[in-house]
């Protein structure tokens, strides 16, 4: 009989009950650098956060000795390989309080996973004249696929606009509703603008209606607290490398029904019961959408990550999290020439401005020169630069390893290209 001796969890991070950031910035080797001989202002999460030290052992630990592809041989390192994989599916499935561990399946990221659920259901069950309900505040990777299935399918995409302070119009939603609508796509965080949506509200009333709603989560999962089944989404996906674990992974939530339901994205290995040059029988879900080789170290390795995080708390990261954002917030309201584009009443950590007179490339350039990190652009939703007259912005975005001190570094590097360009 073989004995496999599974690994131990990461190592706990700080308890929820008491949240030191200086506890855990010691877990992120990366925010010892220097750049430009300044200490290392990290304020580019929402592209991607840092790993701790933690998940970085994890991913050692896997490749040095666990290493093996899953499933199918019996050998000690595959059933190893294959039960620490099915372990992380089991720790995903926790994370976002879903209830079947068949209900997640591993992508190679939020990308991918709305293109999955494009291909499976979408070209599946909408037709000519249907009507895609999406949002302002989309992503590119929330838009882009759904243009593709309208004009493959001769669909209609309907928007949802927004306020001046960047807030969905919920009234406005609701009017989009009739008798061809058959889909909603809808962020649950703004990455360009960190504004909150209430997708529980808008979810509910897509219900009543008979649409399935899909959600991207790729801003909301590193931050807060997320229960599939209390939003009652019918999809949500999300990135591994927003989550302080690699790139490479992420996650799609289905409802078991609906998976059950779709066809498959891809054709290969595992995603088969049966082939025969006359017919192929594809496999149960999950593995009905994983064809080929996963990501198996990049699905340990985005277990171990959601270990840490779910030990300091996700209630704690949230608040620590508020807390900077609101002090970011203050400190720049109070700074003539900067416009703090996106001010909704409900907000995540992401703080996207302007500086009256200066490109955002150039606050991007000198920021960078003072070792603060902040990403500058369209942040790939151009249609919201197009609502608010802007052709890009610079955007902070904090992580629950930042520090108050860190904030003043940013309002002081602000002040800096100031001088410089005004």
């Amino acid at each position: 009989m073989t004995t496999i001796q599974t690994a131990p969890k990461a190592a706990a991070a700080t308890p929820a009950a008491r949240f030191d950031v200086d506890r855990i910035r010691a877990d992120f080797p990366i925010l010892t650098l220097q750049v430009n001989g300044k200490p290392l202002v990290y304020l580019d999460n929402a592209a991607s956060s840092q790993m701790p030290h933690q998940v970085i052992d994890r991913l050692v630990r896997y490749q040095s000795t666990q290493h093996a592809n899953i499933n199918r041989a019996v050998h000690t390192l595959s059933e190893l390989a294959t039960n620490e994989f099915e372990a992380a599916r089991r720790t995903l499935q926790h994370f976002i309080h879903a209830r079947e561990e068949r209900e997640v399946i591993f992508t190679s990221g939020t990308t991918d996973a709305i293109n999955l659920v494009m291909h499976g259901y979408g070209r599946k069950f909408i037709g000519p004249g249907d009507e895609i309900i999406l949002t302002t505040l989309e992503h590119h990777s929330n838009i882009v696929p759904w243009q593709m299935l309208a004009e493959e399918k001769g669909a209609t995409i309907r928007v949802v606009p927004v306020n001046d302070a960047g807030e969905l119009l919920i009234d406005d939603y609701e009017k989009l509703f009739n008798g061809r609508t058959k889909f909603v796509g809808v962020t649950h965080v703004s990455n360009a603008l960190g504004t909150i949506n209430p997708i529980k509200q808008m979810i509910a009333f897509a219900h009543a209606r008979g649409v399935p709603v899909l959600v991207d989560g790729a801003q909301a999962a590193p931050h807060m607290r997320v229960d599939v089944q209390d939003l009652d989404c019918d999809f949500y996906a999300f990135s591994g490398h927003k989550l302080c674990g690699p790139t490479g992974i992420g996650i799609l939530f289905g409802k078991a029904a609906l998976l059950e339901s779709m066809q498959p994205f891809k054709g290969g290995g595992d995603m088969i019961l049966s082939v025969t040059f006359e017919k192929t029988t594809y496999n149960t879900i999950p593995h009905k959408f994983e064809a080929g080789t996963p990501p198996i170290a990049a699905a340990i390795g985005l277990g171990a990550a959601v270990d840490y995080l779910s030990a300091i708390g996700m209630d704690a990261i949230a608040a620590h999290e508020l807390a900077l954002l609101d002090y970011a917030t203050e400190q720049m309201v109070r700074m003539p020439g900067v416009r703090i584009i996106g001010t909704a009443s409900r907000k995540a950590a992401v703080l996207s401005f302007a500086v009256e007179g200066v490109h955002p490339h150039d606050i991007g350039t000198l920021l960078n020169l003072e070792g603060v990190a902040v990403r500058t652009g369209h942040h790939c939703a151009q249609p919201v630069m197009q609502r608010f007259k802007v052709p890009a912005t610079s955007r902070a975005s904090f992580a629950f390893y930042n520090s108050m001190e860190e904030v003043d570094a940013l309002i002081a590097a602000i002040r800096t290209v100031q001088k410089v360009f005004l």
